[in-house]
């Protein structure tokens, strides 16, 4: 069975990667990271032309091979807008919702490469002075971004280099505490990233070729709706999506768990892989739990819609707080490292 320091292991590589501003449409930076990890480990990993990470981790062409999604964009914003204060409207990159980005610190990149600091605040944020701070209702049209700078006029904005367009990235206020939980923005899906990093460390320290072709596709755009929808590599036949696993009201899974997904907003999961799942969680004494999430669509989601004839699952760490202010625990990542174990028999 596998050791514990591999779940370790992937929250160190999370970490790391947490560390790596990415909103969707703004990767390079952190896709060029992953490849550079799997390139260490001895893999083959390309660049994709949509600028994802594509990695053979080796296995037989017999046809039955199996592709590991997991993405490394992040939810985050765009400048829409530089008012007449200076201060920026924003519109969001993915499912951002300004109820949880409010009064969190931000970095603006501005295209000549300057990185600018300010705070995402309710429009008029002080209680002393807004009698209607509590009754208003937040969006990205009733808050802005205050920038961390002397700037009194859009002029003063536009002389920082800013301009529509430019990215704007929440801090993900990352750490781990010493009861093992696991907390930070975008741990979806950052820590999945992690994850099959420390499988492929796994594999690599004890000589493993898997006993299918076994690829991992590590997209961008998956928080809009494609990031796994190309680059399907020939001779595959089913593909899991290594994402968040949801923790909350009317579900099982909890975050010391592996959640295995069995059905999502655009439909069931396949049957068979789902089951193929179970048995694997259950083969490796894994903690994990089945269940339906009512607001989700996934990396492989995206490979079917897009017409690959495939059969498709998904599993990840149970993740309280989704799109918003995210946490796990280390057994969850442990678990999910266990259910993949099974899954492929290594």
């Amino acid at each position: 069975m596998m050791d514990r320091s591999y779940a370790d292991l992937a929250w160190e590589k999370a970490s790391a990667l947490l560390a790596i501003d990415s909103p969707t449409g703004f990767t390079r930076r952190a896709a060029e990271w992953v490849r550079e990890q799997f390139l260490r480990l001895g893999y083959d990993a390309k660049m994709t032309n949509k600028g994802g990470v594509l990695v053979d981790l080796g296995g037989p062409e017999n046809g039955d091979g199996l592709l590991l999604a997991a993405h490394t964009d992040t939810l985050g914003a765009m400048v829409a807008q530089i008012k007449g204060s200076g201060r920026l409207r924003l519109r969001p990159l993915g499912g951002m919702s300004a109820n949880n980005g409010e009064a969190e610190n931000v970095r603006i990149y501005t295209r000549e490469g300057r990185i600018i600091e300010g705070t995402l605040q309710l429009c008029n944020p002080s209680i002393h002075v807004n009698d209607d701070y509590a009754s208003t209702k937040r969006s990205f049209d009733t808050t802005e971004v205050v920038l961390d700078e002397v700037v009194n006029c859009a002029a003063d904005a536009a002389a920082l280099g800013i301009q529509v367009g430019d990215i704007v990235c929440f801090d993900p206020r990352t750490r781990r505490t010493a009861s093992g939980y696991l907390k930070s923005r975008f741990l979806d899906d950052k820590l999945s990233v992690g994850i099959l990093l420390a499988f492929a460390a796994y594999l690599k320290d004890r000589d493993i070729t898997p006993g299918r072709h076994l690829w991992i596709h590590v997209t961008v755009y998956e928080e809009v709706g494609h990031g796994a929808c190309a680059s399907v590599p020939d001779g595959i036949s089913e593909a899991i999506s290594v994402d968040m696993g949801c923790v909350g009201d009317g579900l099982q899974c909890t975050e010391q768990e592996c959640s295995i997904c069995a059905m999502d907003s655009r439909g069931p999961y396949n049957y068979d892989v789902v089951g193929k799942l179970i048995d694997a969680a259950k083969r490796m004494k894994a903690g994990y739990a089945v269940d339906i999430y009512p607001h989700y669509g996934s990396d492989v989601d995206d490979t079917l819609k897009a017409g690959a004839d495939i059969r498709h699952g998904l599993i990840g760490a149970g993740i309280f707080a989704s799109h918003g202010y995210e946490r796990t625990h280390i057994d969850g990542v442990y678990n999910t490292l266990l259910v993949l174990q099974g899954y492929l028999e290594v």
